[in-house]
């Protein structure tokens, strides 16, 4: 039986997320994590899009993407695709380095937008790989409240809701949302 056909209107924004094949690492090395942005934009070269947002973690990674015209299949096909012979060829692996199709779960209004960022930037506070979301470097979040240059992202929009100077007012509206979630989860202990 054959699968739906993903449903992907142009210039919406989805949160992408797509997982190691069984939960397996997507990353070794580094080197993988930027051969993964590499070939993202070159992906963006064929099928151009906005990338709000992402964190690559070793197993997973989120990605907010607005599509332009190119259905977001086609630019996930090329590439997941790509990464995956990259990184079955550099360790000798074979197979499905992917768990499935990603997901791609679309943003309906500002406010999920925003959280949605949040959330995706606080992924490595989540998992207890660092204590600040700063300290990770495989995120947009650097770029967006240190003025850093990244030329994955296109950082206007996000920072455009918020007041001057935006790049600190970013910074609290993460922080604030990671501590009401550091406060939930001490409320249900």
């Amino acid at each position: 039986m054959s699968r739906k056909p993903r449903s992907s209107e142009p210039g919406l924004i989805y949160h992408i997320i797509a997982r190691g094949n069984r939960k397996a690492p997507l990353f070794l090395h580094p080197a993988d994590w930027q051969k993964y942005l590499d070939l993202l934009e070159m992906t963006r070269e064929r099928f151009p899009f906005n990338l709000h947002a992402y964190c690559l973690m070793s197993n997973h990674i989120h990605l907010l993407l607005e599509t332009n015209e190119s259905p977001l299949g086609d630019i996930f096909q090329m590439l997941h695709s790509k990464y995956a012979i990259y990184f079955n060829h550099k360790y000798q692996y074979t197979g499905h380095l992917f768990e499935g199709r990603f997901k791609s779960l679309p943003i309906k209004d500002n406010r999920q937008y925003l959280d949605v960022s949040a959330y995706i930037h606080l992924n490595p506070v989540e998992a207890k790989i660092v204590h600040y979301a700063q300290d990770y470097k495989w995120s947009s979040y650097r770029s967006l409240i240190f003025k850093q240059k990244n030329p994955h992202i296109f950082k206007e929009q996000l920072l455009s809701h918020f007041p001057h100077p935006k790049e600190i007012s970013y910074q609290r509206y993460v922080e604030k949302i990671a501590w009401l979630n550091a406060n939930k989860k001490a409320n249900i202990k």
